[in-house]
């Protein structure tokens, strides 16, 4: 009963640390909709550029800041090494010798406290400066949109290279598998004396040729799939397992043609670089407010006091309280408003191209995924046809092998051919997949 007791503690233990550790038999299953939703909650581009979003937030706050009053308290001690002096000229009813008299004024010990409080009325820069953090908000928001569609193309990308990648595992086991169905059949036949020595040879080879493609599959896939994990966001320790199959979803000719005319008012880039345009424009009128005043309205309470005795319940305290105006108009400050302007003007002219320069860019690529699919979707076609060609030219040599009318070479190329038509189908659909998700990204299609 003792030890009964124990093995079920033992097990039970012992799965408890399989589901801490996160370990299953089958892996984590991931759909590329599952990929995509773990890869917007986790990946570290994207959490960084959601504290950019949050940063522009906070800059908006700081920019309604400056149009806030500003309150200060100062509190100051001095210590009066030398005390300062009224000079008194001789003649005069407080000196009526015949030279000055020099009179030390104030304590040794100086104290001052005081609050004051600055309100700006008028200034051109400040309206503007709030503009311009929010648009600063706009153009991040671009940018974070635009950061999401890369990472989602990435993921795509990723997914679809793991599915890919497991195809052309499966299609050189299968290739392996021939090979070996293939020696052992030759083996036999060359035990029996019905096939010759270099036919026995060559099959060997062939099984010894292949064996490291599978392993090299293999390892080109746990890659892959430690890439795609990265991208995800999750531990690269995790086993997952696909659950998308590699094969086209076709768009609608009328998507096609209607979306990729649309780009420049839908693509994230070409936004976030108008609204980019708008800061700078923004930026501008920041420079020409120099040459406009500013108008504040001010106030300080300060409370003061000297003394040498440093018994501070007898001091004798004074406060004074003062408000008023104050105006600043620049006159002349060696053109300088004038050259930042010019810069800022400049600043605007050279984004202006650069995003004409993007669009521009833009159009040939989305023209160029579109092609591209057109094309991987030809190839599809093409080589499904030849797959199942080459599947019946791999029976056909096997009959005509074993029935003495074929070679040992022939047999081997169609083997060949079979495995390398499964792989260039597969990577047909991969082409394809890769093109649209090229497309959608540049589009902005179904964000």
């Amino acid at each position: 009963m003792k030890k009964s007791i124990f093995i079920l503690l033992v097990l039970f233990v012992s799965g408890l640390y399989a589901q801490s550790t996160g370990s299953s038999v089958g892996g984590l299953k991931v759909s590329l909709s599952d990929a995509i939703t773990m890869a917007l909650q986790k990946n570290k581009d994207i959490l960084i550029s959601n504290q950019d979003l949050a940063k522009s937030e906070a800059q908006i706050s700081e920019a309604y800041g400056n149009a806030m009053p500003q309150v200060n308290f100062t509190g100051n001690y001095t210590r009066n090494i030398e005390l300062p002096v009224l000079f008194i000229p001789p003649g005069t009813p407080f000196n009526q010798t015949g030279s000055t008299m020099a009179m030390s004024l104030g304590s040794n010990n100086s104290y001052t406290a005081g609050v004051s409080a600055n309100q700006v009325l008028f200034s051109a820069k400040v309206n503007t400066a709030i503009q311009i953090a929010k648009e600063y908000r706009n153009y991040t928001e671009f940018n974070t949109t635009a950061t999401r569609e890369n990472v989602v193309d990435s993921v795509k990308k990723a997914y679809y290279g793991v599915l890919l990648l497991q195809q052309v595992l499966e299609a050189s086991k299968q290739g392996l598998d021939l090979a070996k169905a293939n020696y052992e059949n030759v083996s036999q036949l060359y035990k029996q004396g019905m096939a010759s020595e270099f036919d026995f040879l060559r099959s060997e080879v062939q099984v010894a040729n292949t064996e490291p493609a599978v392993s090299k599959a293999e390892n080109t896939l746990e890659l892959a799939k430690n890439g795609l994990k990265f991208l995800l966001g999750i531990d690269l320790r995790q086993n997952i397992e696909l659950t998308g199959a590699l094969e086209i979803q076709e768009l609608p000719q009328n998507v096609l043609e209607t979306e990729s005319q649309n780009i420049v008012e839908t693509n994230s880039l070409v936004q976030a670089l108008r609204s980019q345009e708008n800061i700078l424009e923004k930026n501008i009128q920041i420079q020409r407010a120099d040459y406009f005043p500013t108008l504040a309205a001010f106030g300080t309470y300060q409370y003061q006091t000297q003394d040498n005795t440093f018994q501070f319940k007898n001091y004798n305290w004074a406060n004074n309280f003062m408000v008023g105006l104050q105006i600043n108009f620049p006159i002349f400050n060696g053109l300088q408003t004038k050259y930042r302007t010019e810069q800022a003007v400049i600043d605007k002219d050279k984004l202006v191209l650069a995003r004409m320069k993007l669009e521009e860019g833009l159009k040939i690529q989305v023209e160029a995924a579109r092609l591209s699919m057109m094309e991987a979707q030809k190839r599809i076609a093409a080589q499904q046809k030849s797959v199942e060609q080459a599947a019946r030219a791999v029976s056909i040599a096997e009959v005509r092998y074993k029935n003495g009318l074929g070679t040992q070479i022939e047999l081997i190329d169609s083997q060949v051919a079979l495995t390398r038509t499964q792989i260039n189908k597969a990577q047909a659909v991969y082409d394809y997949l890769v093109a649209r998700s090229d497309w959608e990204r540049i589009t902005g299609y179904g964000k």
